[in-house]
């Protein structure tokens, strides 16, 4: 099993989330939602790869439809997948991916539930790539912790109700997604990584 490399910790400096780190981070990974969203084989595949812990594999992948994210850091717990990216140099580093959240299951990874949540998480990485007022009202409602305003804003790009919860985290956000035809919840992330 691979883990991701870096842990979070409480008390690190505080530095304020930017507007074109959410940008640069969605613009790299709207390809690879896309695709995982609308190739049903390719969404297989990375699951398996993801399953299995195999990065080389991952990175091939990613590589074919999203070439910058491919040139990030990359992990996978047998259960997710983590895709790194720096931030700020010359440590600031947030971490976008989709995961079931740590001791629900081992190695597993539904190639049905990810396409899901790449279908409903589309327009918000679109938005936050393609708007930068929408990306600066974003960061600001994290940097204040004002949950209510993250709230209504992600929902207002993500309306399903296999949205569960939106939670600011880590200077970041996190989705919890709960689809009917699956046993397990999934998280898709976008959070700093406190190394």
């Amino acid at each position: 099993m691979v883990s991701r490399a870096t842990s979070r910790r409480r008390g690190s400096p505080r530095k304020r989330l930017k507007a074109d780190t959410l940008r640069k981070i969605s613009v790299a990974m709207l390809p690879f939602y896309k695709a995982i969203a609308t190739r049903r084989g390719f969404a297989v595949r990375w699951s398996q790869a993801v399953v299995q812990g195999n990065l080389d594999r991952m990175k091939s992948l990613l590589c074919s439809v999203a070439p910058f994210a491919a040139k990030q850091g990359l992990g996978t717990n047998g259960i997710g997948y983590f895709i790194t990216f720096l931030a700020q140099p010359p440590m600031l580093y947030y971490t976008n991916g989709t995961t079931i959240p740590p001791g629900t299951v081992q190695f597993t990874f539904e190639p049905r539930v990810h396409r899901a949540i790449a279908k409903a998480v589309f327009p918000l990485y679109r938005e936050l790539a393609h708007n930068r007022c929408f990306a600066s009202a974003l960061a600001k409602a994290i940097n204040r912790q004002d949950q209510r305003a993250v709230t209504v804003m992600i929902r207002s790009l993500i309306p399903s109700s296999a949205l569960k919860s939106i939670q600011i985290e880590d200077d970041g956000f996190a989705l919890l997604f709960k689809y009917p035809f699956s046993m397990y919840p999934y998280r898709n992330l976008l959070l700093r990584e406190f190394t």
